[in-house]
């Protein structure tokens, strides 16, 4: 049965179907249950369920010309659109629509890699094109750039970037879409529109100054419904002849103040690349006396039961780039950084690999310093090197029996930079999971960050399960999403925010974003209103919704 856009009749969608067909072709509209599978977001938490989120459609262009007619189209019926690069944005949605019933503008042919300068360290690329794409056209041209990669290499370059993504690498590259460096963009009437530098006829540093002159309306593009990007610039991370890894642990519990400050320190001096954080007391998972201190946020008991085990509380690994002169050099000083800061700070050499380095030295496992080891699982991302090994998450294996999900949901909320923010972020997270019934499934104590660029840290909410593994009933899937909007709720009237969501969390999300009685989201939709009029462009994007459907705000929450 064709679900019908709403508001748009049988007889509207069967008229804006056919000048769709005239505009890309019949093969490039999709509207058979069988091809429109490939829409849905397989993890879904409605999955299955009336209200489920997909699309009534989905139509392929292969140009920019093509893109415009679409979206000339569309405004003529009424019709919201949903635009996608690659859809692999998994946890997040995947390629489903904020409305269901949208037609989904899937821009996969237009993958080309446009240009890249290796000497400038730059390319400009259309949305079709993956990190596996990008990679291996670097391979084949042997040029000497890394794009930093998502977790799973599949994934679009701009789709990621568009929904504020992160990698590993050098700072200046980590936050994807702070590395973006001009975009071209069909705006919801048609028009073709460029920005920064880009704006000016024969501009040739469109991929070098990002903001151009007068206001730069880029940030709008990005988590939004204000166009559809049809190109999109990006810096390049020149390659290095060196890396070096070193790990340092630190003894007590409260070390990781002290830690963290440093790291923090030398992250901003772009002297260190991506900072993974652990802690060995992991170990200690199985010892009943560590998990009752571990519980209670007894920090003296912590530090004495680790001590009698000879473990450390915390570790970071540091990774580092340039010569192999310089790496030496930068960790020698690492080191002294932390030994002078943290008494009972333990340094261990980590590897020192001349770039690029070769498939055996990405895919080796043994470690040259304790277990566990932090950055196994992304070696390959440390080097722009695309995998899709963290793909084992939402799947069920030989190696990670236990890992199957059913439906499966990011959420990782926005904590401040300091170690002091994140010790008193896992004890608020433990106690909202334990007031909503649910015991949290690792010990908050131990749960470590995820860095993102060197502005803040990202800290995930896994005491709430946000997967289903056991029961997979509507209901009890009903029940989680119900459960994690009011953990959202909480975390925000402590001051957590989440920087990105799925469809079936954004209104929640955005909700969090409160200050002066919402008039952020007040502000971004008069814009919308006001460029969007028919409210066709990702409606409900980012949280942001349109006059003409402003009514579907929370719908799903019901």
């Amino acid at each position: 049965m064709t679900i019908l856009p709403p508001g748009v009749s049988a007889g509207q969608f069967a008229k804006a179907l056919a000048e769709f067909t005239a505009a890309v072709g019949k093969d490039w509209v999709l509207t058979d249950d069988e091809d429109l599978q490939a829409y849905r977001d397989h993890f879904s938490m409605l999955k299955g369920q009336p209200d489920e989120l997909v699309c009534s459609a989905a139509v392929c262009p292969a140009d920019v010309a093509q893109v415009q007619a679409i979206v000339r189209i569309a405004n003529r019926y009424k019709t919201p659109l949903f635009a996608i690069s690659t859809g692999k944005n998994f946890a997040y949605g995947g390629p489903a629509p904020n409305v269901r019933g949208s037609v989904t503008v899937d821009l996969k042919r237009m993958n080309r890699v446009l240009e890249i300068d290796e000497k400038r360290h730059f390319a400009l690329v259309e949305p079709g094109v993956s990190y596996i794409d990008f990679y291996r056209h670097i391979q084949e041209r042997n040029l000497k750039v890394w794009v930093d990669t998502a977790d799973v290499g599949w994934g679009g370059l701009m789709g990621n970037a568009l929904d504020r993504g992160i990698g590993y690498t050098l700072g200046p590259y980590r936050d994807h879409f702070s590395a973006h460096c001009g975009m071209e963009v069909v705006l919801p009437d048609g028009e073709l529109m460029r920005t920064g530098m880009g704006a000016l006829p024969g501009s040739h540093a469109w991929q070098e100054y990002r903001h151009g002159f007068g206001p730069d309306p880029a940030g709008l593009f990005a988590q939004g419904g204000f166009g559809i990007v049809v190109k999109m610039g990006f810096r390049l991370m020149p390659q290095p002849e060196h890396w070096r890894t070193g790990l340092i642990t630190v003894p007590k519990r409260r070390d990781f103040i002290a830690l963290v400050d440093t790291v923090n320190y030398l992250t901003d001096l772009f002297i260190i690349g991506e900072p993974l954080y652990g802690s060995p007391l992991r170990n200690l998972r199985s010892d009943a006396e560590f998990v009752k201190a571990a519980e209670a946020f007894d920090e003296a008991a912590m530090d004495r039961i680790a001590a009698s085990h000879n473990l450390h509380s915390w570790q970071v690994e540091l990774q580092f780039y340039g010569s192999e002169k310089t790496t030496l050099a930068n960790w020698e000083w690492a080191k002294e950084l932390m030994l002078r800061n943290i008494p009972g700070a333990q340094c261990f050499e980590g590897e020192s690999l001349p770039v690029p380095v070769t498939a055996e030295q990405i895919e080796r496992t043994t470690r040259p310093y304790p277990a566990p080891y932090a950055s196994q699982m992304r070696r390959n991302i440390m080097h722009g090197v695309p995998k899709l090994y963290v793909w084992w998450m939402p799947s069920r294996t030989d190696e990670f029996p236990d890992s199957w999900n059913e439906s499966h949901l990011g959420l990782f909320s926005v904590v401040a930079r300091s170690g002091a923010a994140v010790l008193q972020a896992q004890q608020d997270f433990d106690r909202i999971a334990r007031e909503l019934g649910n015991k949290p499934a690792n010990l908050s104590a131990i749960s470590t960050p995820v860095n993102w660029y060197q502005s803040v840290f990202l800290l995930g909410n896994g005491a709430f399960g946000s997967n289903t593994r056991n029961d997979t009933s509507p209901e009890a899937k009903i029940a989680q999403v119900k459960l994690l909007r009011e953990v959202l709720r909480r975390n925000a009237a402590l001051g957590y925010g989440d920087y990105r969501a799925p469809p079936v969390l954004q209104d929640a999300v955005a909700d969090q974003y409160s200050f002066n009685n919402f008039a952020l989201r007040r502000f971004n939709e008069r814009l919308k209103d006001a460029i969007d009029p028919n409210g066709i462009i990702l409606p409900g994007r980012g949280g942001v919704w349109p006059r003409a459907l402003r009514a579907l705000r929370g719908a799903l929450r019901k």
